[in-house]
């Protein structure tokens, strides 16, 4: 069984999605990762291109929705059907370099792993986007700082490593992977922090819209913040009893 499986969720992204998987398997050999990429129904040939990956290269594996159920969605079928207690992700448009993920995932898989780190998280550096999508990201972080607390300049990185059964132990919701570092540190978990870089896309364009992302981002926003004000953590024990057998 692998030690770490890499989920790449992905829609349209037929250009990028063969030389990312390669880079993937290129820099990170050394461990042997199950690679996972969830095709969001896309409308190009990035099934095909992961299909012809797969043939050339072990533990790349492909999934497909039949329907476009967005990015979260995307993640959670990939950790759902991952094989290693370990998993980490990255964004399919090839803008999050795969020479990123080992210093991810290696404080979780190290054999004298805090048993309490959770979540290593990804911050981008020196950002290869527009002005627009840069600032409007700026604001809706300083906002999600302020709101959840979480202690995160950048939760929309994609690049992120955390343990596998933590996550699935997460509240699911549609957009949810923008908001892990606050659901794990909800589930008493400690996150981490890692500076990443970021590389500008060479084909497509994104699927999301900044004007589209904002109005979702204020509903989600106000939703997380509720889940963590109602949680409740209690720790339950078991009373001591005799053993059969055992006089009284």
């Amino acid at each position: 069984m692998p030690r770490v499986t890499i989920v790449i969720p992905a829609k349209n992204e037929a250009g990028n999605i063969g030389p990312l998987v390669r880079g993937i398997h290129q820099n990170c050999q050394a461990d042997a990762p199950e690679i996972i990429v969830v095709d969001d129904a896309s409308t190009d040939g990035t099934a095909a291109e992961v299909a012809s990956v797969a043939a050339q290269l072990a533990g790349v594996r492909l999934l497909q929705h039949p329907r476009s159920a967005g990015q979260s969605a995307a993640v959670h079928s990939g950790v759902l059907a991952a094989t290693a207690p370990v998993c980490a992700t990255l964004d399919g448009d090839g803008q999050n370099p795969p020479t990123e993920l080992p210093g991810l995932y290696a404080p979780l898989i190290a054999p004298d792993a805090d048993p309490l780190l959770g979540l290593v998280a990804g911050q981008r550096v020196k950002r290869q986007d527009s002005w627009s999508k840069k600032i409007a990201s700026r604001l809706a972080n300083r906002l999600r700082v302020t709101l959840l607390n979480d202690g995160t300049r950048d939760t929309g990185c994609g690049l992120k490593a955390f343990r596998r059964d933590a996550f699935l132990a997460l509240p699911y919701f549609n957009h949810m992977h923008r908001y892990l570092p606050a659901l794990f540190v909800r589930d008493g978990w400690w996150v981490a922090h890692v500076d990443v870089r970021h590389q500008a896309r060479e084909h497509g364009r994104s699927n999301y819209s900044n004007f589209g992302r904002a109005l979702a981002g204020v509903v989600d926003l106000a939703g997380v913040a509720w889940l963590m004000r109602r949680r409740k953590t209690a720790h339950a024990s078991e009373p001591a009893r005799a053993t059969p057998g055992e006089a009284q």
